[in-house]
């Protein structure tokens, strides 16, 4: 399908925002502080940054570089590049949609217990305690009505199309994320057992360090980017041709790292002013509570002892989790309804609602199991699913695209790449470091 009779992002910033959007979600805000204090603080951190630049921030660009270039879904844009062989290209088309939809399926699960958790302190400021009761307690009919509730406000945003919902919602969302952010870390630091956590998130304990870490440390990084589902390339091909790629893609990164490295100095301080509250946070054993019992105990225990002002900043936390998960969610609902749009030419709203109704049903699967099949699902897609896919998308750029193709996508944007020290080393970079530090890194647990 021709670019002219596709959606597009009508502004650079818009696109930073979405791409930005989709980056900065569930994986920044929760798992990044999470994985950090469950990691040995700045051990992981400084591990987790490395990722970021030598693998992360290349595979980025190089998934920009393939959306926009295709100008169409993942399984157009691979069957463009893998010219005479379309059965690999739509198999890895359908791997990328189908990790999507894994990491959609248990993120809206999510998702909806952190508007429950969002709602329920408004209801308590006008007495309908039962109500907010309710909506943080564990039940299987609250948290198939919590998932239900996020699933549509994802669909209700995919289905307007780019620049009337993506775009619109992440240029909304994202600056009332960050104001929420600063008014948070700035309070939080106003209070007792601040400082701890912040030297617990700064200073490195460096016996943490292992195969496991490095390994987590990686998918973190992945994650946290959106990188392997097919969502970069999916924004890459909304891209307009005047781009600077690498630019841009800098700019994304820099926004999601320093979102995530933010979320650090909220969340690491915030669960050490619960310690200093009386608010447990380390088993019997003294190992860190488990991330869900971080957001969904902890944080809310350590709300409760402030009173009145604890309500307020109880829904403030959670809306920004909320608006943080929404415009991640957006995008990976977009990969596989962009594929059936272009491949099927099916309409768009009816795309969106057999699909994002399809994963719903499989998240309302996932509610009903949510002792086991969360932390399986999460594994499988994140962990390594989305690693092994970018490792796939390095070798489509790095040795089934021909390397003057890539030169010439690129110098649209930038027409004097070709003499700077970026391109002298980027390709030959994803060519051979990317794919093979992802592999030798899954290979770390059995040397």
């Amino acid at each position: 399908m021709a670019s002219s009779s596709r959606g597009q992002f009508t502004t650079r910033l818009g696109f930073i925002l979405a791409a930005a959007g989709s980056a900065v979600g569930l994986g920044n805000i929760w798992g990044f502080p999470t994985n950090t204090a469950e990691n040995g603080g700045g051990a992981f951190l400084l591990i987790y940054l490395a990722m970021v630049v030598l693998i992360a921030f290349p595979m980025l660009v190089a998934e920009l570089t393939i959306g926009r270039y295709g100008q169409s879904n993942p399984i157009g844009t691979l069957k463009k590049i893998w010219n005479g062989k379309p059965v690999i290209a739509i198999i890895l088309g359908v791997i990328a949609m189908i990790a999507a939809s894994l990491i959609l399926s248990f993120y809206s699960v999510l998702a909806g217990w952190l508007a429950g958790h969002a709602i329920a302190p408004v209801l308590e400021l006008v007495s309908l305690d039962s109500a907010a009761k309710w909506l943080v307690t564990e039940t299987l009919a609250r948290n198939m009505f919590l998932t239900a509730l996020f699933s549509l406000m994802t669909i209700y945003v995919v289905q307007r199309g780019v620049a009337d919902g993506i775009e619109k919602w992440s240029t909304r969302l994202m600056p009332v994320l960050f104001i929420l952010f600063f008014v948070m870390i700035a309070y939080i630091f106003t209070q007792d057992g601040a400082v701890k956590g912040l030297k617990m998130y700064l200073i490195p304990d460096f016996s943490h360090i292992s195969p496991k870490l490095i390994i987590d440390a990686m998918g973190q990084a992945f994650f946290s980017l959106s990188l392997g589902v097919g969502t970069m390339m999916v924004y890459g091909s909304y891209l307009k041709k005047d781009a600077n790629i690498p630019k841009t893609a800098g700019q994304v990164a820099a926004i999601d790292t320093g979102v995530a490295l933010t979320a650090g100095l909220l969340i690491l301080p915030a669960m050490t002013v619960a310690q200093h509250n009386g608010v447990q946070i380390f088993n019997d054993s003294g190992e860190l509570l488990s991330s869900g019992a971080l957001v969904f105990s902890v944080l809310p225990n350590m709300f409760e002892t402030m009173g009145t002002a604890g309500l307020f900043l109880a829904a403030m936390f959670f809306v920004l989790m909320v608006i943080a998960a929404l415009t991640s969610s957006i995008s990976m609902l977009e990969v596989p309804v962009s594929c059936a749009q272009e491949e099927l030419n099916s309409d768009r709203s009816i795309a969106t609602w057999v699909i994002g109704g399809a994963i719903m049903l499989l998240s309302f699967v996932i509610c009903a199991n949510t002792g086991t099949l969360i932390d399986l699902v999460a594994l499988v897609s994140t962990v390594y699913m989305q690693p092994l896919l970018g490792a796939a998308w390095a070798i489509v750029l790095g040795w089934v695209w021909h390397r003057n193709g890539v030169l010439k996508e690129l110098q649209q944007g930038n027409p004097e790449i070709e003499n700077g020290l970026f391109w002298k080393i980027w390709p030959w970079y994803v060519r051979f470091v990317c794919p093979i530090a992802i592999f030798a890194i899954f290979a770390l647990p059995f040397v």
